[in-house]
């Protein structure tokens, strides 16, 4: 989904509906292939906000995002069956990372356990981002992750 213009030429991101400035879904196919496939779309959507809609968006935002990214759809592919729904969604200070399964099953954070092989995804999710949602769904769950778009958020 665009952003919608005010029609002054300004090609300046204009917030949608939602508050979001920037949004796309992908959907893929549970095959091991996808994370990568989501890697890509996560660097490429951050890229078309920086360039096309102005976004501040750092280099260490982007490392993140593909790190929640690849943490996320690695954890659908182990745990549920089936097709994974992400959603990218940015305003002009974050980027919410959505992921979608068929799975209601709420993931579980283990405590931190450096001999411990493994296992270690949510941990990682959960100290890299700005907030974490874990909903369930009618089917399934969905999973917000929430990182900041510079590498320190504007007072505003």
């Amino acid at each position: 989904m665009e952003p919608r213009g005010d029609g002054d030429g300004d090609d300046a991101a204009q917030p949608l509906p939602d508050g979001y400035l920037i949004r796309a879904g992908y959907a893929f196919d549970g095959e091991s292939n996808c994370i990568a496939d989501a890697r890509h779309h996560a660097t490429a959507f951050l890229n078309k906000a920086r360039t096309e809609h102005r976004l501040t968006v750092s280099d260490r935002a982007k490392d993140l995002t593909a790190l929640v990214v690849s943490e996320l759809v690695t954890n659908v592919l182990k745990y549920a069956p089936g097709p994974v729904l992400m959603e990218l969604r940015a305003t002009a200070d974050v980027v919410d990372v959505v992921v979608w399964d068929s799975d209601p099953a709420l993931p579980a954070t283990r405590a931190p356990d450096p001999g411990r092989v493994g296992q270690h995804g949510m941990e990682i999710v959960r100290a890299v981002t700005e907030a974490l949602f874990v909903e369930q769904e009618p089917v399934g769950k969905r999973i917000t992750a929430r990182i900041a778009l510079a590498d320190t958020l504007s007072p505003a």
